[in-house]
């Protein structure tokens, strides 16, 4: 089976069928085209031509998108975007390549969970990415709201008030909205506001921060519906490293996009790929074609027999990242 993988369409092919097949063929083309990689592939040992089943394929550790420059071809770099960080700490930069493949693939993810973004209104209470550039979160939403094409979609830092009113507006009107925020904020925002919503989407996108005291997201939810006489709390998991997402639409059990595949690790022997259970979270993102789509993260997950996870936390010897997930 051919696929040509420098063609963008490559993603709107990829299904629960087709993944695997993309995925090998993925391998073979980050080995042969991306230097550092084929490094890592060969210190541990591992033949390309062994490589059989997706379980077979090496996953890079995510820390060497802080170390390395992570490219797969030659392509110009179109977009960085860089992580956020303690002060001193080596942020993660992920080098893309072709701005278009990351819009496709975010668009085609957005749409298999929620629909069009045209039929929502975004607010976005993101102070802390905000704040600093090189966000891939913020860019993320940018790009929803410039495709949604709703003037009224806009970021918020602390204007609480404004927001409120702006909700309450867009309720009176019957409007689907999804209001997205990092985790302290929502949490800010819903101790001073409390409200009834009926036609709002809340999608929090973890980050603590230091903020407030750390709580698990089960808290963390049941506080939200409490304000907002809502029935579930959305989350999202996505990170610098990765184009792709996962949705959670209730109880913290994220789905990936068809792009997307989670597997779990071994604790002690990362080459080990498990089916199901508990470990390290492994990522293969077809979307990251021009870096690298095969990538060890440092967050422990609970992988259902389904393909749905759950985040449990971080690794104890990891520092916490600023957009790090509650422990569960």
């Amino acid at each position: 089976m051919y696929i040509d993988l420098t063609n963008n369409n490559y993603l709107l092919h990829i299904n629960a069928q087709t993944f695997d097949d993309v995925a090998l063929a993925m391998f073979f083309y980050q080995y042969g085209n991306n230097i550092i990689y084929k490094e890592f592939v060969n210190a541990l040992r591992i033949h390309p031509e062994d490589v059989k089943e997706v379980s077979q394929i090496p996953f890079l550790p995510i820390s060497f998108f802080k170390t390395h420059k992570i490219i797969t071809g030659e392509k110009k770099t179109a977009l960085v975007f860089e992580s956020s960080g303690t002060t001193g700490e080596i942020p993660s930069r992920h080098y893309i390549g072709d701005s278009d493949l990351y819009k496709l693939s975010l668009l085609q993810g957005f749409q298999e969970f929620y629909g069009k973004p045209e039929d929502y209104m975004i607010l976005a209470l993101l102070p802390s990415y905000l704040e600093r550039s090189g966000s891939s979160l913020v860019h993320m939403v940018k790009v929803l709201m410039e495709v949604g094409g709703h003037k009224e979609s806009s970021f918020y830092l602390n204007e609480f008030e404004k927001l409120h009113i702006t909700i309450q507006e867009l309720e009176r009107k019957g409007q689907k909205t999804l209001l997205l925020g990092v985790t302290f904020a929502l949490l800010d925002f819903a101790a001073q506001y409390h409200m009834q919503l009926q036609h709002t989407i809340v999608m929090e996108t973890g980050g603590m921060k230091g903020r407030r005291e750390e709580m698990t997201r089960t808290e963390v939810h049941e506080i939200l519906k409490r304000q907002w006489q809502i029935p579930d709390i959305n989350s999202e998991y996505g990170m610098t490293e990765l184009l792709s997402q996962a949705y959670s639409k209730k109880d913290g059990v994220f789905y990936a996009a068809s792009t997307m595949k989670v597997m779990v690790r071994d604790m002690n022997d990362p080459l080990d790929i498990k089916k199901n259970g508990v470990g390290g979270i492994n990522v293969i993102d077809l979307s990251n074609r021009d870096s690298c789509a095969f990538i060890a993260t440092e967050d422990i997950g609970h992988l259902n027999l389904e393909g749905s996870f759950e985040v449990l936390g971080r690794m104890d010897h990891t520092a916490l990242r600023g957009c790090s997930l509650m422990t569960a």
